[in-house]
Parts: C-alpha cells; structure tokens; sequence
C-alpha cells in the first residue's frame, strides 16, 4: 500500500521545508514517497535536536561528522535529503536508471533549501562495476522501503556489506511488503548483521506509524573482533 495519493509530499526536517513530487501512475515504485523514508528521517531528528545528549543512546550512530554516507534505492530522495538537513553533508543518493528522472528533478526542486544538488549515481545492486565506482566503504548506510521482492533480497544484503564499513552502520528504514521477502531477508540478515530495532517509543511521536519500524545494523564480524 503507497503511502498518499496526494502528487505532492511536505516533509519539514529541522526548521525547513522538503517537497517531493510523485508519480503514483508509474511502473517504478521508486517514483513514489513510501512511509518508511519519513519515520526514518523523524527518527533521526527527534534524537539529534534532543535538548540532552547524556539520555541519547543514538548519539554515537548519529554523529554525522566528517561521515560518508550512501542511500539505497533513494528513490525521491526523501531520506537523504532529510539526513543532509540534519548534518550529514557527504551523501551519494543511488538508485536504478528508469528512476532517475524523478529523483533529480526532486533534488531541484528542493535545490532551494539544500542549497545545492546532492551527488547521485545509478547503482544497480548486482553491479559490482557500479559499487565499485561509488568507492566504498561508507560510514553510513541508508535505506527505507527496499524488502518488497524475494528476487531482490540477495542483491540488497550483497550491496549493504559491501557499502559499508565494518565500524559503520545500516539504518533500516523498515516495513512488511512481502511475507516471503521478509522471512528471506531476516533470515539472510542475520547472518551479516546484529540488528537492532528502534523501540517505536523512541521514533518521533507523530511518525510512529505501527506498521513501520527503524533498526540500526552493525556487521557481525567487526563486533566479534571487537569482543575477542
């Protein structure tokens, strides 16, 4: 289920205002502003404009400075977009050709606020040519409504380890699309990363959805180095 049939999305992250058109009619469902992208991006303000820094157990994670960062399966933008305005001003925004289109006139059209047009790059996740070209590892991986198909399970997993660094981390911007795409992925997840779910009384009360959740993924090798 699409978030909103409405063509135009508002999404206001510290103090300034993102807008997003989309295109429910297109055959790409990257055209098309998915919940998850914004409880993500909420989450994150929520936390990094907290008034104490003490009580903050997202404080390390979300210490954007001087981080790299990619964006899987960007789509419109939305939480890329939303992650820069917070901090993080080194951002790839990824996504496949036929969705490209949407995504840069999305960047101009926020061109105002941003204050520049962010990096993207076409990134297929079974290209290793294109991967490779993105210089990974980063510190900071993003994606939000990407589990839909079983076919693409795989490909995202490979993508996700091999863009991020073994200190770095995954935010998962996360909701049921498929049952058999979600078993897959969990299943194959699990093996790679130590997941963590966002307790849903830690996302920003008015982006608490009940069907979508955020969770912060650290490689499982570089915790057991750390741990020997």
């Amino acid at each position: 289920m699409r978030f909103t049939d409405s063509p135009v999305i508002d999404l206001t992250v510290n103090g300034a205002k993102l807008s997003f058109h989309q295109d429910n009619g297109s055959m790409h469902v990257g055209t098309t502003v998915w919940p998850c992208s914004l409880v993500l991006v909420k989450f994150a303000e929520r936390w990094l404009t907290s008034a104490s820094t003490t009580d903050n157990p997202y404080a390390t994670l979300l210490d954007f400075h001087n981080k790299r960062a990619v964006e899987l399966g960007t789509g419109c933008g939305v939480a890329a977009m939303g992650f820069y305005l917070l901090g993080l001003k080194e951002v790839v925004l990824t996504d496949i050709a036929p969705v490209m289109p949407a995504l840069k006139h999305n960047l101009k059209r926020n061109k105002p606020v941003l204050g520049k047009m962010l990096k993207t790059a076409q990134l297929h996740w079974t290209n290793s040519d294109q991967i490779k070209a993105l210089k990974p590892p980063f510190d900071i991986v993003i994606a939000a409504d990407v589990v839909y198909i079983e076919e693409s399970v795989g490909p995202l997993l490979a993508a996700m380890e091999a863009m991020v660094s073994d200190t770095g981390v995954v935010f998962l911007g996360y909701q049921v699309r498929s049952p058999e795409a979600h078993l897959l992925f969990w299943e194959q997840c699990n093996r790679i990363f130590d997941v963590e779910k966002v307790p849903h009384e830690h996302l920003h009360p008015e982006y608490a959805y009940e069907e979508s959740d955020v969770c912060q993924m650290l490689k499982i090798a570089m915790l057991l180095v750390c741990a020997a």
